[in-house]
């Protein structure tokens, strides 16, 4: 039984920032890809931004030079740091995690941005 719990969301102010996580637990060999995806009401879930085991990352446009992805393989852990955050990136943060083909996801974590 894989699990992914993610932590850190919450209410900001435009402008400011927040640091998400997520623990993976459970029986696994090694992961490959972890990410973070959002999902806003009446949208789509979209990629925010991914990491490979290597450390090769990728980020939507919309959020390039204001979130960083890391991951802490000892930990099996990834992070975003979310700095300049806007309106528009209210939705709900999911993590996945991508092991032996299986792909995972985490229960979801909110962050909304309003003054």
């Amino acid at each position: 039984q894989v699990q992914l719990v993610e932590s850190g969301g919450g209410l900001v102010q435009p402008g400011g920032s927040l640091r998400l996580s997520c623990a993976a637990s459970g029986s696994f060999f090694r992961i490959n890809d972890m990410g973070w995806y959002r999902q806003a009401p009446g949208k789509q879930r979209e990629l925010v931004a991914r990491i490979s085991s290597g450390g090769r990352t990728n980020y939507v446009d919309s959020v390039k030079g204001r979130f960083t992805i890391s991951r802490d393989n000892a930990q099996n852990t990834v992070y975003l740091q979310m700095n300049g955050l806007k309106p528009d990136d209210t939705a709900v943060y999911y993590c996945d995690m991508v092991t032996l083909g299986q792909q995972y996801w985490g229960q979801g974590t909110q962050v909304t941005v309003s003054s």
